[in-house]
């Protein structure tokens, strides 16, 4: 039987050709990941509107939660209902925040701007709140077939001592985006149908509690 040996010269260029081979390699990666960079996404925010909201003597103590949402919406991504019922993401595009974080601030500033509440904060603020609002976001994004976009947000009021539900209410607003899915234009429109649904939703529950 003929054992092979490999010399200590082989055995140096064996190693050096996977050492090339490997730099290249890697040199490959990286030139990949140079290509795939580019301008960051323009961001974009949401509003709370001051007007509109019948300010008067505030009364009453709530906590408002961060909303509940599917994956699909629980990101800074802009939303698009495609035409064939799919969901995709607006390119070169974001929020300033995840979704349900930046309704909820913006809906704690309503609440402040109106002044229907005698004072309001997240869970976990040294308030004693009577009450915490609780809300699932539905939809919120651009429908490619009817080119609206469409926000819907499930809210609900809950006693904060004994857990019950006091009341629930279901909130659509919807306002024409024009036929366009560019970042501004669909930006734009999402903002006025959430502050038309934040009025709303304040002026509810500042009513029954």
């Amino acid at each position: 039987m003929r054992v092979g040996v490999i010399s200590g010269e082989s055995a140096g260029r064996a190693s050096l050709a996977r050492g090339l081979r490997l730099g290249a390699s890697l040199a490959g990666l990286l030139a990949l990941s140079a290509c795939g960079g580019g301008a960051p996404p323009a961001t974009y925010d949401l509003t709370a509107p001051r007007d509109g909201l019948s300010s008067g003597r505030g009364r009453g103590l709530l906590v408002v939660a961060e909303p509940q949402a599917l994956q699909a919406l629980d990101s800074n991504r802009i939303v698009i209902r495609t035409s064939e019922g799919g969901i995709a993401y607006l390119p070169d595009a974001q929020w300033s925040d995840r979704l349900p974080k930046l309704i909820q601030t913006r809906l704690i500033q309503t609440f402040e701007n109106g002044a229907r509440i005698q004072a309001v904060g997240r869970p976990g603020d040294r308030l004693v709140p009577a009450a915490q609002l609780n809300s699932e976001i539905r939809s919120f994004g651009i429908d490619e077939k009817t080119g609206e976009a469409v926000i819907e947000l499930s809210v609900k009021i809950v006693n904060d001592r004994s857990g019950r539900i006091l009341a629930g209410q279901v909130f659509t607003s919807r306002v024409p985006s024009g036929g366009s899915v560019s970042g501004p234009v669909a930006s734009a429109a999402l903002d006025l149908a959430t502050q038309a649904l934040l009025r709303d939703v304040v002026r509810w529950v500042s009513a029954r509690i």
